[in-house]
């Protein structure tokens, strides 16, 4: 006698429980690569972070975490911190040595500028970068680091150096060359380089102390 043939509901059971097995085999494969290289991640992500670190503090020798030494501020006065600021601290033999910023130029021609500053403990600048921006290519490439050396003008460069009116391009009577034809990328970049300045100083104290200890 001839089997007789499957039901369709039998067959679409069979069908899901198929699918569904291949769904958990497919998750789980997932899961296990993604926690054979999450160490991974975080470590390349943890060497890029101190790769851009190292690119302000110009060759600064520094023998701690910058990345574990932070201290989280609020700050209205800082243009673009809507949110806390984090500073992150750099320690030789226990001494503080820089504190390294990262302040949002939010006024630049095509959106906001995020920038990266190392100040060191007497509020001199030790280098300034860009770390993403939206500015027209081409036009806007002055304040990449690989592309122009226009960053460098505020290498050296103080609050007490220069007053706080001076912290302008010259077109607005400041002593801050403008790149042309891009004078409102300048004028944000300026201003924010200022203005992070201005916000060292009034937490010098708190920037610079000793990070707190956490009893085990």
């Amino acid at each position: 006698m001839a089997a007789s043939p499957e039901r369709p509901a039998h067959r679409t059971i069979r069908a899901a429980m198929v699918l569904a097995a291949v769904a958990i085999a497919a998750f789980g494969l997932v899961a296990v690569v993604h926690e054979l290289t999450r160490d991974r991640i975080a470590a390349t992500e943890r060497a890029r972070e101190l790769a851009r670190f190292d690119q302000v503090l110009a060759g600064l020798p520094h023998d701690n975490d910058l990345l574990a030494d932070t201290l989280t501020l609020r700050d209205a006065e800082l243009p673009g911190s809507t949110e806390a600021v984090t500073a992150y601290r750099a320690r030789f033999h226990g001494q503080p040595v820089a504190v390294v910023l990262e302040p949002v130029a939010p006024d630049g021609y095509a959106g906001a500028i995020r920038l990266l500053i190392a100040i060191a403990p007497d509020g001199t600048i030790l280098g300034v970068r860009a770390l993403s921006h939206r500015e027209t290519p081409g036009l806007g490439d002055f304040i990449d680091t690989r592309k122009s050396d226009w960053m460098q003008q505020f290498t050296g460069k103080s609050a007490g150096s220069s007053a706080a009116a001076r912290w302008r391009v010259r077109k607005d009577g400041g002593e801050f060359d403008q790149y042309t034809g891009a004078t409102i990328t300048s004028r944000a970049v300026v201003g924010t380089v200022g203005s992070t300045l201005e916000f060292f100083a009034r937490h010098r104290d708190e920037l610079l102390a000793a990070p707190a200890t956490i009893e085990p």
